[in-house]
């Protein structure tokens, strides 16, 4: 199944089951969605633009729950941290800080990488590979660590 067919499933169950607050993050998940789909008109939306968007609203999350917490906000907390979870369901399974040291030191080595100023083709082709299946913040932290 698709991912957009998964999430208009997912809405329909959350209509049906009167959950309130799952309903109210995938309709806010189709809005993103969709005004993606305007910005990049003429051209469809692709699987990777979807994801795209889910990370990005994955990522404003957890920016927000740091900052909740930082003004000692716990229902807020919560509330995003429920959105949270139901978002980051349509995202692929992540991969291990062990399996991205593994991926980075291989590519490193094919791109004879030495010093931080390689990192931006470093980053570029970790993230081709793992195709979304990486935490930016994670993989930047790796590759810095190994051209220190």
């Amino acid at each position: 199944m698709e991912i957009r067919e998964k999430i208009m499933a997912d809405m329909k169950t959350a209509m049906r089951d009167k959950d309130q607050i799952r309903l109210d993050s995938i309709r806010f998940l189709q809005s993103a969605i969709k005004y993606k789909e305007i910005e990049l008109r003429p051209n469809p939306l692709a699987t990777d633009d979807v994801l795209n968007v889910i990370k990005k609203l994955v990522k404003q999350r957890k920016e927000s729950i740091e900052q909740y917490q930082a003004a000692q906000r716990q229902d807020l907390v919560e509330k995003e941290s429920a959105e949270l979870k139901i978002l980051e369901a349509y995202l692929p399974t992540q991969m291990s800080r062990s399996d991205l040291e593994k991926i980075v030191e291989q590519i490193i080595t094919e791109l004879k990488a030495s010093t931080v100023k390689d990192m931006g083709p470093v980053m570029k082709a970790v993230m081709a590979q793992t195709k979304g299946s990486a935490d930016n913040k994670m993989v930047s932290e790796i590759i810095k660590s190994k051209l220190q």
